[in-house]
């Protein structure tokens, strides 16, 4: 697929405007829907851990997978029940592009609502490839999570990635997924997709480098950063969420090259709703559907 470039750029000030997650006062005017068909990850974070529930609110968690097909009927129940809704976002609860679930999804949701701003988040090991697809689904925003940029860093966060097949563990896998972050970063700016970073700061592993993350990222094309303070579980279940002090020191650090977003709601990967009114619409729009696990790819 040939991507126009000219006719794919966005406008940066109007998307800004009616993205909850891009601007602080369409977090409390705009909706936004997640749609969990993403089953899979090709990338282990230390720090994360999916699974399907009702009860929490974080990121990584759902109560169902939908198909394609599925996911375009409860975005239209979606518009029904929040007239407010202007993203259809797809953040999971595994990596969006460890699969073609997602791409295809937005080709639906893009093919009925043109309007939509689709947003779409990744860990960022595929964007390069999957670039083209990306953009010719209608795909106008895109987070990827950067949490170094440095593999000595990054070794303590991820324990290993799958590319192409391929198992790889230790600083070999930190080095490779930075480098494919930052050139799918480039590659996806370069064909008018707007990236916004999310960073996890965790006290005591990255949280000196976050000045580090925000200008190279700026480098490679991103517009925007949203640092999220750490969820202690998983094999970081022993570290202490960063303060407020810390969280806010990390943030000015950022700032210091990228615009920061400060008002992330920590939203699980089917949520739906305008963020900052705390109006969650999933219950009505999911079935329950239990699960203890994913496949990491």
């Amino acid at each position: 697929m040939t991507v126009n470039i000219q006719e794919n750029k966005t406008d940066f000030s109007n998307l800004v405007k009616n993205h909850p997650c891009f601007d602080s006062e369409a977090h409390i005017k705009c909706g936004r829907i997640h749609l969990p068909v993403s089953p899979v990850c090709n990338i282990q974070c230390k720090f994360c851990k999916r699974c399907f529930n009702r009860f929490e609110n974080r990121p990584g968690v759902s109560s169902t997978i939908l198909t394609p097909a599925k996911a375009l009927r409860v975005v239209d129940r979606a518009v029904e029940l929040c007239p407010e809704l202007t993203v259809v976002g797809i953040a999971g609860p595994g990596d969006t592009l460890a699969t073609d679930h997602a791409i295809k999804t937005f080709e639906l949701v893009h093919e009925k609502y043109p309007d939509m701003i689709n947003c779409l988040s990744t860990n960022g090991l595929l964007l390069k490839y999957k670039a083209e697809r990306i953009a010719g689904a209608g795909v106008k925003t895109v987070t990827v999570t950067v949490n170094a940029v440095d593999a000595d860093v990054l070794v303590k966060i991820c324990s290993g990635i799958v590319l192409f097949g391929n198992q790889i563990s230790g600083k070999a896998a930190a080095l490779q997924l930075i480098i494919s972050q930052l050139a799918g970063i480039k590659e996806i700016t370069r064909l008018g997709v707007v990236v916004k970073v999310n960073t996890v700061l965790i006290p005591g592993v990255n949280d000196h480098n976050i000045g580090d993350i925000a200008r190279v990222t700026r480098g490679a094309g991103a517009s925007l950063i949203n640092i999220i303070p750490l969820i202690p579980q998983g094999e970081m279940s022993d570290i202490t969420s960063p303060s407020c002090a810390e969280l806010n020191s990390a943030r000015d650090q950022a700032e210091k090259h990228l615009p920061v977003f400060r008002h992330c709601k920590h939203c699980r990967a089917d949520a739906c709703g305008v963020p900052g009114l705390d109006n969650d619409l999933s219950d009505v729009l999911y079935e329950l559907h239990c699960d203890d696990t994913f496949s990491h790819g």
